[in-house]
C-alpha cells in the first residue's frame, strides 16, 4: 500500500494489481449511480437475470476505461495535471458531455450501450482522476460522488456550469500555484 496516495507521483503499479483494483473501484464508484438503470432493465427485461449481464455489460466498458488510464497514467508534475483538470473542466461545458450524460440517464437497452454512453459522461471527470491520482482514495471519492450525482440528478445549467467552472479553477490552481495544494507535488525522492 505505500505509495499508494501519492498524488500526480503515484505509479499505476503491474497490469495485474492494477486492473484488479480498477475493477472493484470501478464497480464501488459507478454501479450506485447505475442501480436505477440497472432496475429500470431488469423490470422490463425479466429480471435479476436480465439484470446480470446487464450490469456486467457496464462494468466491461469501464474495466476497458481502466486499460486506457493505465496505459495513460504516468507519473507526471502539477503543471501537466493541471492542465489534464482544466481540459476535464471545459469538457464538462460541452454539448458533447450534455449529449452523453442524457444518454446516460435515459438509456437502458444493454448494459454495453449504457456504460458507452456513462463513460463519455464522465471522461472529463476521470481525466481529472488520472490526472490528480488515479489510486488517490480522495479524488476517488470526489469523483464518484459527482460521477453518481451527475447519473442520478436531472441535468440543469445552475449546476453544471458552476461544477464546470469550479474543476477549472481547480485546475487553474493546480497550474499557478501547486504550494497550496502539497498533495499534487511529488515527494521529495
Amino acid at each position: 500500500m505505500h505509495g499508494m496516495d501519492m498524488g500526480v507521483a503515484t505509479s499505476p503499479g503491474s497490469f495485474g494489481f492494477f486492473a484488479a483494483t480498477w475493477t472493484t473501484m470501478m464497480a464501488a464508484m459507478m454501479l450506485p449511480g447505475a442501480a436505477p438503470a440497472v432496475a429500470r432493465h431488469a423490470r422490463a427485461a425479466g429480471g435479476l437475470r436480465a439484470a446480470l449481464p446487464f450490469a456486467g455489460g457496464y462494468l466491461a466498458v469501464w474495466a476497458l476505461a481502466g486499460v486506457v488510464a493505465y496505459a495513460l497514467d504516468r507519473p507526471h508534475g502539477s503543471p501537466a495535471a493541471g492542465v489534464l483538470v482544466i481540459a476535464a473542466g471545459a469538457y464538462e461545458l460541452t454539448p458533447v458531455k450534455r449529449y452523453f450524460r442524457r444518454r446516460c440517464r435515459e438509456y437502458a437497452g444493454s448494459g454495453l450501450g449504457f456504460g458507452l454512453y456513462c463513460a463519455g459522461s464522465s471522461a472529463g471527470l476521470m481525466a481529472m482522476l488520472v490526472a490528480l491520482g488515479v489510486m488517490s482514495l480522495w479524488w476517488m471519492s470526489v469523483v464518484a460522488a459527482l460521477a453518481s450525482a451527475q447519473k442520478l440528478l436531472p441535468a440543469k445549467r445552475a449546476v453544471d456550469v458552476p461544477l464546470g467552472l469550479a474543476v477549472i479553477a481547480l485546475g487553474s490552481t493546480i497550474v499557478i500555484a501547486p504550494a497550496l495544494l502539497p498533495g499534487l507535488t511529488p515527494p521529495p525522492m
